[in-house]
């Protein structure tokens, strides 16, 4: 029976976890399709197959990020009816804790987490760069990748010191830049120049701005027909800089930090959704002890809505404070690590608190 049971509670959990993904993601794709057909309604052959398309392409990236709270309802449910049924009455009558019956959940949790980080994540990397590349082709934006607000910037080195790039738009994955601005500095970190050009592109060894002009300090502007800023940078490591952290799959994360290192770039975002997706199977983890914590109370007691509300409630706290540490991370009050295991560490030592209290006083 000993083994039975834990099987038994496995397979439960595990079927109401699939039928909540089902939903979530047949929810997700309805809602995603209604937005692109609104989105696109404007652009030229465009056809409804084609944004249905797009929009199964970009759902399982929006699905990966929603799976902890997936985890969180399917453990709730699956736990709120075994106790309706009073299967957990029998199974304590039988001589089984708490923690007996929550293993197996734990134990789902922690396999379903190796599979998204494993094989999940990088085919919704793929599928999310397909969607984009089809997105782009519709709104007639393939030359170009509109700014942000602060537009593009890239630092590099070379061997005679290090600059500073902004630019206002970008082709072809920051290879061709336009309305371009770069500071240079020596090697002692000491400014020399600001360069504004109207383009720039990569070439072998440097960066050629056309219709460049040239501002030193204590000197007049020095307009050029062009300005070569050496650069010690290749068009692919330019192309994978103007990649996302979320877009790259998780086997090619660790080339991406080195190869950023080893330029001169920023490689704190790599880095944290690296120990972000190393994370993940503890991550859900946590959310099965939360809603342990919040469900294994007797029907027949009460305050069923009170339990489902305060374990929801502690989901939205724990991607509040998993927000909280990214931003902390990206303003470098955090190293990554921290940024990425504090969330799943809080979420787990408060399910197991309460659990420990209830179930051992």
């Amino acid at each position: 029976m000993i083994g039975t049971l834990p099987r038994y509670f496995g397979m439960r959990f595990l079927t109401t976890l699939v039928a909540v993904l089902m939903g979530v993601f047949a929810l997700v794709i309805l809602l995603d399709y209604v937005e692109q057909m609104r989105r696109l309604s404007d652009a030229p052959n465009v056809s409804a197959l084609l944004v249905a398309k797009i929009s199964l392409f970009r759902v399982p990236q929006i699905a990966e990020r929603i799976l902890p709270f997936c985890v969180l309802i399917g453990a709730m449910s699956c736990y709120l009816g075994l106790s309706r049924r009073l299967e957990l009455v029998v199974s304590r009558a039988a001589g089984m804790s708490a923690w007996q019956f929550i293993a197996p959940a734990l134990v789902v949790a922690l396999g379903v987490g190796v599979i998204a980080t494993a094989v999940y994540n990088p085919i919704a990397a793929v599928l999310q760069e397909k969607a984009k590349r089809l997105e782009a082709e519709l709104s007639g934006n393939v030359e170009g990748l509109q700014a942000t607000v602060n537009g593009f910037w890239v630092t590099q080195r070379s061997n005679n010191g290090q600059s500073i790039i902004n630019a206002t738009n970008s082709r072809e994955q920051g290879v061709r830049l336009s309305k371009v601005t770069a500071f240079v500095f020596d090697q002692g970190g000491h400014f020399i120049e600001r360069i504004e050009a109207n383009t720039a592109a990569l070439e072998a060894g440097h960066w050629r701005l056309d219709d460049a002009r040239v501002y030193s300090p204590g000197a007049p502007p020095d307009e050029r027909e062009f300005y070569l800023l050496a650069t010690n940078l290749t068009p692919e490591q330019v192309r994978e800089t103007f990649s996302t952290p979320e877009t790259v799959p998780f086997w090619q994360l660790p080339y991406f930090i080195d190869m950023a290192e080893r330029v001169g770039l920023p490689a704190a975002g790599y880095r944290l959704q690296y120990q972000k997706l190393l994370a993940r199977p503890f991550m859900l983890a946590a959310m099965v002890l939360l809603a342990a914590a919040f469900s294994l109370r007797f029907v027949r007691f009460g305050g069923v809505q009170k339990m489902v509300l305060g374990g929801m409630a502690s989901g939205f706290l724990l991607y509040i404070l998993s927000k909280l540490t990214d931003d902390l991370s990206n303003a470098g009050l955090l190293t990554p690590m921290i940024a990425a295991w504090m969330p799943a560490a809080i979420g787990a030592m408060t399910g197991f608190l309460v659990l420990l209290h209830q179930e051992d006083g």
